[in-house]
């Protein structure tokens, strides 16, 4: 009986319960009606008040519920009248509008589960990357007139390394000295793509390039670079929740799908048939 406290298992159970409160809320849209009967029933008229009230946010009046049942039976009747002629067969909105419907009920099992912290845990650490803080740099930078020699620069840095004042900067009425704080979008919009990856590589406290810019070269001293880093779960606990629901309800579809698929016998095309089809 170990199986019966496995998570999944009562997913498994409430995906069920979920099933059966549809086909209870939705009588008239699940349950085969007489073709020639429509009936108001208090579960339908339920349903009706229910949507209204979640738009409006306020019960429905005594002539706003008549003119809801109204409305219900005028689309009852065309909508079986457009069955009768066929007119749902192959169309793909209906289709569609059915499919949503049926993710909508394999998925909804997940949206009310609650992990213990240890699971959101576990799938904060498996996908930090999701919710990481972005790295950040602080830099000064020199602009380097066009063309000039490897031999110089390297002199450069050995000047500045040894607390020399910087020369006066070609570049110095386009692009700021000194760069705070600036994330990859910050930076490489201001200088161009691949900019902070090459800031990245550096050293911090130190002169050293050059790197290369949209500007042309620069010499570039870190002041500071903060790492990406993942936060504590109590700092981003609901949005961990979030996209642990989405995985489980990923995991949950796929499951029912393929459950679904084996009361079925498909038959598929050979791929040279498929290939005869597409040139046609």
């Amino acid at each position: 009986m170990a199986f019966l406290k496995e998570p999944f298992f009562h997913f498994v159970v409430l995906g069920v319960a979920i099933f059966v409160w549809f086909s209870v809320q939705q009588p008239g849209e699940i349950a085969e009606p007489d073709a020639d009967e429509i009936v108001v029933s208090e579960q339908v008229f339920a349903a009706l008040a229910s949507r209204f009230q979640a738009q409006m946010q306020r019960e429905p009046t005594s002539d706003e519920a008549q003119a809801l049942m109204d409305q219900y039976v005028r689309s009852e009747v065309l909508v079986r009248e457009a069955r009768a002629l066929g007119l749902d067969s192959g169309d793909g909105v209906v289709r569609n509008r059915l499919v949503q419907k049926m993710a909508f009920l394999m998925t909804s099992a997940a949206q009310s589960a609650v992990p213990e912290n240890a699971v959101l845990q576990q799938h904060l650490t498996d996908h930090a990357a999701k919710f990481q803080t972005p790295a950040m740099v602080s830099f000064e930078q020199i602009g380097l007139k066009s063309g000039t020699p490897s031999a110089e620069i390297d002199a450069l840095l050995v000047d500045l390394n040894a607390g020399e004042a910087p020369p006066e900067e070609g570049l110095s009425s386009l692009l700021q000295r000194s760069i705070l704080n600036a994330g990859l979008n910050q930076v490489d919009g201001s200088f161009g793509r691949g900019v902070f990856a090459q800031l990245e590589a550096l050293p911090v406290g130190q002169w050293a390039g050059p790197v290369t810019s949209g500007f042309g070269q620069h010499v570039v001293r870190i002041i500071e670079y903060t790492p990406p880093q993942t936060p504590d779960l109590v700092e981003v606990r609901d949005l961990v929740l979030a996209d642990w629901r989405s995985a489980l309800a990923n995991d949950l579809r796929e499951a029912q799908e393929a459950a679904l698929m084996e009361a079925y016998k498909v038959s598929r095309p050979t791929a040279d048939t498929l290939q005869n089809w597409i040139g046609q």
